[in-house]
């Protein structure tokens, strides 16, 4: 019996594609992926510390917000003294939620793409039309308050619904973050065309690593290291993207932010004239430029 097939990109082995560069000639782009978030107090879903109890559960909730109020200053102070840029993933409540938070990323003059109106919601489980609301709504805010429409989106919850790189097409979309199937960009059809997919990851991501698997900064730090390592000695054969996920409630707590900061600067310490700093939104743009 024939598999489904989802229909969006054939099957293409990395070392059959096209060569091409990075921007000075660099081989590997390297972006950190900052998710900005927010959940509403006594339902919805969100991450949790510990089982939850019964709502409001204010363990998990205060958890959270603590990302907003400290953790992501202490992110910011590390990335402005390595001097490293970032593509802000932002809830479009962020804007209330959490007033000047996405305004720091914005005078640093990081990326900001969207990222759905909150964490407490999944825009997959929504039929088409609330679905293609709810991309009209978080992309209408950060059209406004950033005076410029988002390139990218990331889905809340990495949720997506069959129809949804179509929905972000049709609003104007050039790449979304959704599918980790990729160390390369990779053009995804939809029903009016095609949307870029960039490289997003879910092994270089704190929540599946932290969270999920029950590791700790340390090896995550370890983690972001080793891959770099393989991914640039790789990158002299065929160019490579390669995100970190961060979430401000996660690796912006003290003991996490230590690690962090130990991989970030070997990162940058064992970095050369072949790797490229960057933006996802860049990478986009740069793929896009090459025409392939």
């Amino acid at each position: 019996m024939p598999l489904t097939d989802h229909g969006r990109y054939a099957f293409s082995p990395i070392p059959a594609r096209p060569d091409f560069d990075w921007p000075g000639k660099a081989r590997l782009a390297v972006y950190l992926g900052m998710n900005l978030e927010c959940f509403d107090f006594g339902s919805g879903l969100g991450a949790e510390l510990a089982p939850g109890g019964p709502q409001p559960d204010v363990l998990n909730y205060a958890w959270r917000d603590y990302g907003n109020r400290v953790g992501v200053w202490r992110m910011l102070e590390l990335f402005d003294r390595l001097g490293l840029p970032c593509t802000a993933l932002v809830n479009s409540a962020m804007y209330d939620a959490a007033p000047g938070v996405v305004e720091a990323f914005r005078g640093r003059g990081d990326e900001i793409a969207g990222h759905g109106r909150s964490n407490s919601e999944r825009q997959g489980s929504l039929d088409a039309r609330g679905e293609a609301a709810l991309i009209v709504d978080a992309t209408q805010r950060l059209h406004r308050e950033e005076g410029r429409r988002p390139k990218g989106w990331l889905g809340p919850w990495i949720s997506q619904s069959r129809v949804t790189p179509d929905l972000l097409d049709e609003a104007g979309y050039d790449y979304l973050l959704d599918w980790c199937h990729d160390d390369q960009p990779v053009w995804m059809n939809t029903r009016a065309g095609r949307i870029l997919s960039v490289p997003y990851p879910q092994e270089l991501n704190d929540i599946p690593q932290i969270i999920g698997r029950k590791r700790e900064a340390a090896e995550f730090a370890d983690m972001i290291l080793d891959s770099f390592d393989v991914m640039l000695a790789e990158s002299a054969r065929r160019p490579l993207v390669m995100g970190i996920a961060l979430h401000p409630y996660i690796m912006g707590q003290p003991h996490r932010l230590k690690h962090l900061d130990r991989a970030l600067r070997a990162l940058t310490a064992r970095s050369n004239d072949q790797v490229w700093f960057t933006t996802a939104g860049a990478i986009n743009d740069h793929y896009r430029q090459l025409g392939l």
